[in-house]
């Protein structure tokens, strides 16, 4: 919660975070979602006041587990949240990585196109891999046929 909140609980202008897979360090700019995290926030706060054992906000955790505030949500815990946000907006396609993936996509789609601004904020290392990430290296190899 550090990461993305300061003391007074005011949502920071950027967060950071290490890449799983590949180590590397990403930048995550939380302007363009400050009034998601601000309601965030007054939701763990209202839930911690109906819950008085529950001390969220003692966690690191910008997602803790309800049942041990102490750690985060984990990977199938956040997967079954996806698939009944799914369930419930009737798309059978939700998963844990559709949200990188779409909002990849519809960064590419806003910014004109601009793959370089995409590959940095993937972490990608080549325009190439996130050609290949977002499908878009298909279009390419059938733009000669028609």
């Amino acid at each position: 919660m550090l990461d993305v909140y300061n003391s007074n609980a005011r949502v920071k202008r950027n967060a950071y975070t290490i890449d799983k897979k590949t180590q590397k360090r990403n930048v995550l700019y939380l302007r363009p979602i400050e009034r998601d995290l601000e309601d965030y926030y007054d939701l763990l706060e209202q839930y911690e006041l109906r819950h008085p054992g529950q001390t969220i906000f003692q966690s690191e955790w910008l997602f803790p587990s309800m049942s041990r505030p102490g750690k985060h949500i984990d990977e199938r815990r956040y997967y079954m949240i996806m698939h009944r946000v799914g369930e419930i907006l009737n798309i059978n396609y939700l998963g844990t990585h559709t949200m990188r993936k779409t909002g990849a996509y519809r960064i590419y789609e806003q910014s004109h196109h601009n793959i370089a601004l995409v590959m940095k904020l993937l972490n990608h290392s080549s325009e190439k891999m996130t050609l290949e990430y977002l499908d878009l290296d298909q279009e390419d190899k059938f733009a000669g046929c028609e």
